[in-house]
């Protein structure tokens, strides 16, 4: 997806958020050229109170093509703007739709920024939802914060979503945004509960090969519900 799409189409992919180290780690499965290039590798938001507090790291984490965003700040703040621009030129953008490292594994709602960027693309984008399992093995979210060697993570990546009709329905119908991107994020949401559930049997499988306890968290109370 992220070079075999049509040309001029957008690429939005979600995942689950588990370690610091998802974003740049998730992509070892690209190929270099992917990683390297300015044209392919993908746009993404960024907490603006921990990634760009200093002018080091703002250099750092923008030439790494991130947008530092507001938590809290609302769908319609400038970094959200700035992504969709980016789709409407047909790049890619990756976005966790948790709004932060989930510390505790347990199901998140996601926010509604997702919904936004879907509902609001000037070109519809294709929707790549994935989920991946033990990369907070590799970098535990207490310290010490030293990336761990040796550590098995699993990803299992969904099939497309196309809300064009979708879209064009809701919009037809002068569907409330904040309802269109709800609906939007609850889909979304119910994708990625699917492909939990598949990640968690797979990666159980493997670490009982390798003789290693491990075991799915309880899924929380907010599985299903989505915010703003």
């Amino acid at each position: 997806m992220v070079e075999k799409r049509p040309k001029g189409t957008p690429l939005i992919t979600v995942c689950n958020h588990y370690s610091c180290i998802d974003d740049p780690g998730l992509w070892g499965v690209l190929k270099w050229r992917h990683l390297w290039s300015a044209t392919t590798m993908r746009w993404s938001p960024a907490a603006h109170d921990i990634a760009f507090t200093r002018r080091i790291y703002s250099w750092f984490f923008s030439s790494g093509k991130c947008v530092p965003i507001i938590r809290g700040g609302g769908v319609y703040q400038h970094a959200m703007d700035f992504l969709l621009e980016r789709l409407g030129e047909g790049h890619w953008v990756h976005i966790f739709p948790e709004g932060k490292v989930n510390m505790t594994l347990e199901t998140m709602r996601l926010k509604w920024g997702v919904g936004r960027l879907v509902y609001d693309s000037l070109v519809s984008p294709i929707v790549l939802p994935f989920y991946h399992i033990g990369m907070d093995r590799i970098l535990p979210n207490h310290p010490p914060y030293i990336p761990r060697l040796g550590k098995w993570v699993t990803v299992v990546v969904g099939e497309p979503l196309d809300f064009r009709a979708e879209v064009q329905e809701m919009r037809k119908r002068n569907e409330d945004p904040a309802t269109a991107r709800r609906r939007i994020t609850d889909r979304i949401q119910e994708e990625l509960g699917h492909l939990r559930e598949r990640a968690e049997e797979l990666h159980g499988k493997l670490m009982a090969e390798r003789g290693e306890a491990w075991k799915p968290m309880v899924h929380a109370r907010n599985e299903g519900q989505v915010g703003r």
